[in-house]
């Protein structure tokens, strides 16, 4: 039974089962919310930013990152456990429900959210949204 998340907010940080193609990828990863839909509500929509902890040295256009040694209150914030960049490049709209999201393993909340995108980065988030748009 799909069961649906309580009302989330833009810039939060949330575990998510990032689709490949059109089904939920069975691991999952961090997500930034860009934009929250409530026409359905309490049934939300949310566009999300794909997260990957991997190949955090290099980062593109249209990316931006959260790194522990570079930024230690942004990555705390973010409730990150990896440095981690986001992809706005690859950003895809999806219910939030139990289908696309879940609890990160260790959290002390039962909901899917991990933490919060720091005010800090705020500028850096809109580069790596105009280098996205390239």
């Amino acid at each position: 039974m799909v069961r649906w998340w309580s009302e989330p907010a833009a810039g939060d940080i949330v575990w998510c089962h990032f689709p490949d193609s059109i089904t939920p990828r069975p691991k999952p990863r961090p997500a930034l919310i860009i934009t929250v839909f409530d026409d359905d509500a309490p049934e939300f929509s949310v566009e999300v930013a794909y997260g990957t902890s991997q190949k955090t040295q290099s980062v593109h256009p249209g990316e931006f990152g959260i790194f522990k040694i570079k930024n230690a209150i942004a990555y705390s914030t973010a409730g990150l456990s990896y440095d981690t960049k986001f992809n706005l490049k690859q950003i895809v709209e999806l219910p939030y429900s139990t289908q696309w999201f879940s609890v990160a393993p260790g959290s002390l909340t039962q909901d899917p959210k991990l933490g919060v995108l720091h005010p800090s980065l705020m500028r850096t988030l809109e580069a790596a949204y105009r280098g996205a748009r390239i």
